[in-house]
């Protein structure tokens, strides 16, 4: 059995999605459902099972739970607004740590979330090597409780028995729930589609033209094809980064979006709020020489076709799931 937390998320009801895609069905998912429209990610999976997370985590520290052959850990809070620290450190921090530590002693293999929230503002760069990463300082506590399990699990030798991927700019299917934390290609369709224009933030740096800031935007299901070997692929173990490799701006973006439309590009700039302009990260981008160096497979989408297929498939005929 696979289990899948936050299986019915954004990433986790993708991955479920890719299993189900390779014939795997005994699946068991770990979620909290609450009142929003997450279920819906479900409603065409095929699993086992379901468990509430403090279900699931009860029964795996009273060493209740049997017949586990891997963990898929994407579970947490994913707000980087998230103020409650203590929360954050329970939900994200101790829980991780309690689950991959359950499944190391019994040679379970695990791959888990970390993200790129970890890297802070970027200035030191987006390498991950691990000799860096205890000196990585992000910005919000959400980096951070991601930041401490990496360290963790570096300085116990986890590390050595699993497989951390630090996320950059997922976008796709399945992110409908998700409010102010959907992603830039589904905000600007339902914009485009509402005004016939886009709206792009300012640049206040003048080696930057406004729209020029750059992210690196990866489509989710290069995402699950990537998890899906390495967790076929038990050998390959450790900390790795998990996008394209290759920054592109938000005015290359934009442009995707509108061509997917087939309408013309009409991208207007406006002001950053006061509040974002002292944080707001000009360039992240992912090396990934050091994952692809296992023998993983480069993601198979461009910005263009990832935002074509998303635009096309999923968007346009009305939030289709995967």
């Amino acid at each position: 059995m696979i289990v899948v937390t936050g299986g019915a998320g954004f990433i986790g009801s993708a991955m479920v999605w890719k299993l189900n895609e390779h014939g795997v069905r005994d699946v068991l998912i770990v979620d909290e459902l609450g009142t929003d429209d997450k279920w819906k990610n479900l409603v065409g999976l095929r699993y086992a099972d379901f468990l509430h997370k403090d279900a699931f985590i009860a029964k795996v520290r009273g060493n209740t739970l049997a017949g586990v052959t891997g963990i898929i850990h994407l579970g947490a809070c994913s707000a980087t607004t998230e103020r409650d620290a203590d929360f954050l450190m329970e939900n994200n921090f101790r829980y991780t740590r309690d689950v991959c530590e359950w499944a190391a002693n019994r040679g379970i293999r695990t791959i888990y979330a970390s993200s790129a929230a970890t890297y802070g503002d970027g200035e030191g760069g987006f390498s991950d090597d691990e000799k860096r990463i205890p000196d990585l300082r992000p910005l919000n506590m959400y980096g951070y409780s991601k930041q401490l399990f990496d360290v963790h699990a570096l300085r116990t030798g986890l590390a050595a028995q699993l497989v951390g991927v630090k996320f950059f700019n997922v976008f796709g299917a399945n992110e409908y729930h998700k409010g102010k934390m959907r992603s830039v290609p589904l905000t600007a369709f339902e914009q485009i589609r509402d005004t016939g224009a886009l709206n792009l933030f300012k640049s206040y740096r003048p080696d930057y033209a406004d729209g020029e800031q750059k992210r690196d935007f990866v489509y989710v299901k290069d995402c699950v094809n990537m998890m899906w070997w390495l967790l076929n692929n038990k050998s390959v173990n450790g900390v790795f980064n998990l996008g394209t490799g290759t920054a592109r701006t938000w005015n290359d973006l934009g442009r995707a979006v509108f061509a997917a439309m087939s309408l013309p590009a009409d991208i207007r700039y406006i002001e950053m709020p006061d509040g974002l302009r002292n944080q707001y990260q000009y360039f992240t981008e992912a090396p990934m020489s050091k994952l692809l160096a296992t023998g993983c497979p480069a993601p198979a989408y461009t910005l263009e076709t990832a935002v074509a297929d998303y635009v096309q498939t999923y968007l346009a005929p009305g939030m289709r799931c995967l």
